[in-house]
C-alpha cells in the first residue's frame, strides 16, 4: 500500500493560502513602494544645483575670521555681486587706439546678461601691455554662462592682436561649475555602466545584473529624494563634491549589499526547491552582515559631525542617509524581485537543485581558486602573514611623500582653465593679488594703526579704505566711497570723524592663492593681534579652511577607529579579532596613502593635495575595508562554531572569496568614476579608494587576515565562549 500524504484540513488550507497571499502581496507592494519614491526622486537629478552651493565661505566654521569677514562686507557693499577681472593683454605696448576700445568694451559689459552695473574703469599697466577691469557678476546670474558670454563680448569688441582673458573669483568659480556639470550625467552613466560590465561578467546572467542594478540605483533615487528636501529646507549643506561621492558610496554600497545576498540566495536554491524558503534563509544569513556593515559606515561617516568644516560635517548625514536607503533596498528591494523571478532571475546559469552534492560537498567547494587559497593558507599561514605584512609596510613608507598642506585656487580645476591663464598674465603686468584684496575689518579708532601695519607690509602693494558709517559734512573717504591710505604715519583726512567699523582692503604683490601670499596674511594677523580688526578675504578664507582641515583630521581619525572598533567587539562577541581587523585596515590604508603619494608625485605630478584628502580617504577605505572584513568573519565565527576555528576560517575564505572579490570590484570601479569629474579633490580621492579597495580585497582579506587568524587559532575570540568552548 502506497502512503498518501494526509488530507489537509480546513485551518490548514487557510493558513496555506493566507501565506501564499502574503508572499505575493508582499514583494509586490514593497516594489510599488520603492517604485513611488524613485519616480519622486529621479526628477531631482537635474536640479541639485537648486539647492546646493559651491561657495567655500559657506563651510567655514562660524568663529573664523573669514567667515566673519564675509559676513560684514555687506555694511560697506550694497551688492553681493561676484567680482571677475578683465585681463586685456598684448605683446607690444597698447596704442591710445586700442585703450579707447578696452575703454569702450568695458564701459558696454552690463549689456552682457548677468553681467552688473558697477564697472571699473580700464586700468592700464605701468609697462602698457596690458589693461584690467573690474567687472561685477549678479549673484543669481548663471555663473558659467555668464562669464563666458562676458568673454566672448569683450574679445569681439578689441582689436586683433590683444588676448582676454576673465578670471578673478567670478572666474575660478565659474571653472568649479563647470568641473560639477558632469555629476548628474557623465559621474553617474560611467559609474552604472562599469557596475552593469562587471555584474555581467560576474554572473554571466542578462537578467541579474539588471536587478541589482534597479536595487542600487532606486536606492539613489530615493536617497536624493530625501537629501534634496533637507537641503531645500537648510537642514543640510549640499555641495558639488558631497553630491558626487553621494552617488558614488550608494551605487557602490548597495551593490555590494545586494551581491551578498544573492550570493546566499543562490546557495539555498541548490538545498531547497522552494524559492520562497530559499530567499527567506538567504535574508537571514545576509542581514546581520549587511546591517554591521551599513551601521559601520554609518558610524564612521557620522563621526564627521564633529568636524568644524560645515563641508566635512555635511557629509556625515548626506552620506549616512545614503547608506540607510542602500541597506533597506538590499534588504527589501531586492529579496522582493529575487522571490518573483526565482530560479529564472540566474538565467542562464539557473542554480540547480542538489542537495546530495552540497551534503557531499559539506557546504564548502573544494575546487576552485579561493579552495586553492585555502590550502595554501593552511600549509603555511605564518609565512603569508609575515611578508604580506612586510610588503604593505613597504607601501606604507612612501606616505612621507604625500604633501597635504592645500592646493591653490588656480589648480583645484584640472586641465585648461582660462580663469588660471588669466591669473598668470595679471601676475605678469599687475600686482598678483589685484582683484582677490585681503580685507580688514577694522573698529573705529584704530584705523590708521591698522592701515600702517598694512602699508609696512612688503606683500602688500597698495591699501583703500571704505567706511560703514560716514557722518555727513566730515566725509573721511571720496564720493564714490573709497580713498587712498598714505604713508605709515599719514593719516586718513580726519580719521577721527570715522564712525563705526571701517573696511581696509589691501592689494597683495603676490596671487591670492599662492603660499607667498597665505604668509603674508598670516604675517598680518600676528601684527594685528594688538588691533581689533579681522582678517578676511580669498587668501584668509584659504589659510581658514586648511587649518580647520588639519584639527578634523587629527581629532576624527582617532574617534572613528574607536568607533568601529567597539561596533566589531560587538558583532563579533571578542576583543581581540575587532584589534587585529582594525590593524590591518589601518595598514592597508597606509600603504594606499603611500603609493598614491608616489604615483600623484610621479605619476601626475599633482601640486599638492587637500588637507581633507586624507581624512576623507581613511573615512571612505576603513569604513568600506571594513566591510569585507565583517563579510569574511561572521561566516568564519558561524563556520567556527561548527568546525572549529582553523577549519571555519579556510570555510570561511573559500565560500565568501567570489563574492567578496565582486563587491571589491564594484566598489572599485564606482569610486574610480568620480575621476571623470575634472576637480583635484575628486580625482584624488578617486584613485586612493580605489586602489586601497582593491587591495583591501586582494590582499588584506584574502591573505593577511585569513593567514593571521589561521595562525593564531581560537584565540582570536578571546575572550567569548567560543575562545573558551571551541576548538582549532
Amino acid at each position: 500500500m502506497s502512503r498518501r500524504e494526509p488530507t489537509p484540513t480546513p485551518p490548514m488550507r487557510e493558513r496555506s493560502r493566507r501565506h501564499s497571499w502574503v508572499r505575493v502581496f508582499l514583494p509586490v507592494a514593497l516594489i510599488l513602494v520603492w517604485l513611488v519614491g524613485a519616480s519622486l526622486g529621479g526628477p531631482l537629478f537635474g536640479k541639485v544645483d537648486e539647492v546646493s552651493s559651491n561657495e567655500q565661505t559657506t563651510y567655514l566654521p562660524e568663529s573664523a575670521d573669514a567667515t566673519q569677514v564675509q559676513k560684514l562686507l555687506g555694511e560697506f557693499n550694497d551688492s553681493d555681486s561676484i567680482p571677475a577681472i578683465a585681463v586685456f593683454t598684448s605683446d607690444e605696448k597698447l596704442t591710445a587706439a586700442e585703450l579707447d576700445a578696452i575703454s569702450g568694451a568695458v564701459s558696454d559689459a552690463p549689456k552682457v546678461e548677468g553681467v552688473g552695473e558697477d564697472v571699473s574703469p580700464a586700468l592700464p599697466s605701468d609697462d602698457g601691455r596690458a589693461v584690467q577691469a573690474f567687472i561685477p557678476i549678479d549673484s543669481d546670474a548663471e555663473l558659467a554662462d555668464a562669464t563666458s558670454a562676458l568673454g566672448e563680448e569683450l574679445r569681439a569688441a578689441v582689436p586683433d592682436g590683444i588676448t582676454v582673458y576673465i578670471t578673478g573669483p567670478a572666474g575660478f568659480s565659474a571653472d568649479l561649475v563647470a568641473g560639477f556639470a558632469g555629476i548628474d550625467g557623465l559621474l553617474l552613466g560611467v559609474a552604472l555602466l562599469a557596475v552593469l560590465v562587471i555584474l555581467v561578467l560576474v554572473y554571466r546572467s542578462f537578467l541579474l545584473p539588471l536587478v541589482v542594478l534597479s536595487t542600487s540605483l532606486f536606492a539613489l533615487c530615493v536617497a536624493l529624494l530625501v537629501v534634496w528636501w533637507l537641503a531645500k529646507f537648510e537642514i543640510l549643506l549640499l555641495s558639488g563634491q558631497t553630491q558626487g561621492i553621494l552617488f558614488i558610496l550608494v551605487i557602490g554600497a548597495a551593490t555590494d549589499y545586494a551581491l551578498l545576498l544573492v550570493a546566499r540566495f543562490r546557495e539555498e536554491l541548490r538545498v531547497s526547491q522552494d524559492k520562497g524558503t530559499a530567499i527567506m534563509a538567504a535574508w537571514k544569513g545576509s542581514v546581520e552582515p549587511i546591517v554591521a556593515s551599513g551601521g559601520t559606515v554609518i558610524a564612521g561617516l557620522l563621526c564627521l559631525l564633529l568636524s568644524d568644516l560645515k563641508s566635512n560635517s555635511t557629509l556625515g548625514p548626506v552620506a549616512a542617509i545614503g547608506i540607510v536607503f542602500a541597506m533597506l533596498s538590499a534588504l527589501t528591494l531586492l529579496p522582493s524581485l529575487l522571490l518573483l523571478f526565482g530560479r529564472a532571475v540566474f538565467w542562464p546559469r539557473r542554480p540547480r537543485f542538489e542537495p546530495e552534492v552540497v551534503a557531499a560537498e559539506h557546504g564548502m567547494r573544494t575546487t576552485g581558486l579561493w579552495a586553492r587559497l585555502a590550502g595554501f593558507i593552511k600549509r603555511r599561514p605564518r609565512v603569508i602573514w609575515i611578508v604580506t605584512t612586510l610588503v604593505l609596510l613597504a607601501g606604507a613608507a612612501g606616505v612621507t611623500q604625500l604633501d597635504v598642506d592645500g592646493v591653490p585656487q588656480s589648480d583645484l580645476v584640472l586641465g585648461a582653465s582660462e580663469a588660471r591663464d588669466g591669473q598668470v598674465a595679471l601676475g605678469e603686468h599687475f600686482p598678483g593679488g589685484s582683484g582677490s584684496p585681503v580685507y580688514v575689518v577694522v573698529a573705529e579708532g584704530q584705523l590708521q594703526d591698522a592701515a600702517d601695519i598694512l602699508l609696512a607690509n612688503d606683500g602688500v602693494d597698495a591699501v583703500s579704505v571704505t567706511s560703514a558709517d560716514s557722518p555727513s559734512g566730515s566725509a573721511p573717504v571720496t564720493a564714490d566711497g573709497i580713498t587712498s591710505v598714505g604713508p605709515p604715519g599719514t593719516p586718513v583726512p580726519d580719521p577721527t570723524t570715522v564712525k563705526g567699523d571701517v573696511l581696509l582692503q589691501g592689494t597683495l604683490t603676490d596671487a591670492a592663492d599662492s603660499e607667498a601670499a597665505a604668509s603674508t596674511v598670516r604675517e598680518l594677523r600676528g601684527q594685528l593681534d594688538d588691533v581689533d580688526a579681522l582678517v578676511g578675504g580669498v587668501t584668509a578664507t584659504s589659510i581658514d579652511t586648511n587649518d580647520a582641515s588639519i584639527h578634523d583630521r587629527n581629532l576624527i581619525i582617532p574617534v572613528i577607529l574607536v568607533v568601529i572598533m567597539f561596533i566589531l567587539m560587538l558583532l563579533l562577541r571578542s576583543v581581540l579579532a575587532p584589534v587585529l581587523l582594525i590593524l590591518t585596515t589601518v595598514l592597508s590604508f597606509g600603504t594606499a596613502m603611500g603609493v598614491s603619494a608616489l604615483v600623484f608625485n610621479g605619476i601626475f605630478a599633482f601640486p599638492g593635495a587637500d588637507p581633507a584628502v586624507p581624512l576623507f580617504g581613511f573615512v571612505f577605505l576603513v569604513a568600506l575595508g571594513i566591510d569585507y572584513n565583517i563579510f569574511l568573519m561572521t561566516r568564519v565565527r558561524e563556520e567556527s562554531k561548527a568546525h572549529g576555528t582553523r577549519e571555519g576560517i579556510l570555510r570561511g575564505l573559500s565560500i565568501t572569496g567570489g563574492v567578496i572579490t565582486s563587491a571589491g570590484l564594484v566598489l572599485a570601479a564606482t569610486f574610480a568614476a568620480l575621476s571623470v569629474i575634472p576637480i583635484l579633490f575628486l580625482v584624488q580621492l578617486a584613485f586612493i579608494v580605489a586602489f586601497g579597495v582593491l587591495l583591501d580585497t586582494f590582499v588584506v582579506r584574502s591573505l593577511l587576515v585569513p593567514a593571521l587568524t589561521y595562525d593564531i587559532g581560537k584565540a582570536i575570540w578571546w575572550p567569548s565562549k567560543l575562545w573558551r568552548r571551541g576548538k582549532d
